[in-house]
């Protein structure tokens, strides 16, 4: 069982001269991030709404890095290191969260990034990190079925962060989102009727050849989104 684990998301904001930057940055950093200390997964991430999972809503001034290490000692020393430094000088906006694991099922890329941690309560602001890997001649289908539910996301009491994220832009997708507690995120997974569908549907038509579901708990952020603090 994994207790310990400690999850990170930085996002960077570039001006729109930066994006040919970022996309060498997104293509040179994958090597230099695995030999980070104490790192046990990383996704260098796309970024864009979330509201339909293909490629209009890719937003390329907005990147993200997910990574899970062992301990808050390798995640500080990562925090203070060339590739954070790289992205920092060619960002004009930045968000970052540390997080703890609290509940996890699936898979991404074969692993388990988050462990199998025990259960644990948290009073506090809640993560939801989800990633699917879509079974092709089922894509059409899940893309028809997003709209309703994203719309339905951006309107559900208690949300902080909406993010879709991505390591390509089609077929490959997820989101991370913030909640201002566990109860807020509950009713959106259980109680509305667009996602439960949603959901039911997941099971009948086998759109996800992988997936994966975690629930964290927001240990703290700092920075700004679209100019502002999302948990202000």
């Amino acid at each position: 069982m994994t207790t310990r684990r400690l999850a990170t998301l930085h996002v960077w904001g570039v001006p729109g001269r930066s994006v040919p930057a970022a996309l060498l940055r997104m293509a040179t950093d994958r090597r230099p991030l695995r030999r980070s200390p104490g790192l046990r997964f990383a996704k260098l991430l796309g970024t864009g709404s979330g509201r339909s999972f293909t490629v209009r809503d890719a937003d390329p001034r907005r990147w993200a890095l997910l990574a899970v290490w062992d301990d808050e000692r390798a995640a500080t020393a990562f925090e203070t290191g060339d590739v954070v430094a790289r992205w920092q000088r060619i960002a004009d906006e930045q968000w970052s969260a540390r997080m703890r694991p609290l509940a996890a099922r699936g898979r991404w890329s074969r692993q388990e990034p988050f462990g199998k941690p025990w259960p644990q309560r948290w009073d506090g602001p809640v993560a939801a990190v989800t990633r699917a890997r879509l079974t092709p001649r089922k894509a059409v289908t899940f893309w028809r079925a997003v709209p309703p539910v994203s719309a339905d996301l951006h309107e559900s009491p208690g949300l902080r962060v909406a993010l879709g994220i991505g390591e390509a832009p089609l077929g490959l997708q997820g989101t991370f989102s913030v909640w201002e507690s566990a109860s807020a995120l509950n009713s959106f997974a259980y109680d509305r009727a667009p996602h439960a569908a949603v959901v039911t549907r997941t099971a009948q038509e086998g759109w996800y050849a992988e997936e994966l579901f975690a629930r964290l708990a927001l240990l703290s952020a700092e920075g700004t989104l679209d100019g502002r603090d999302p948990l202000a």
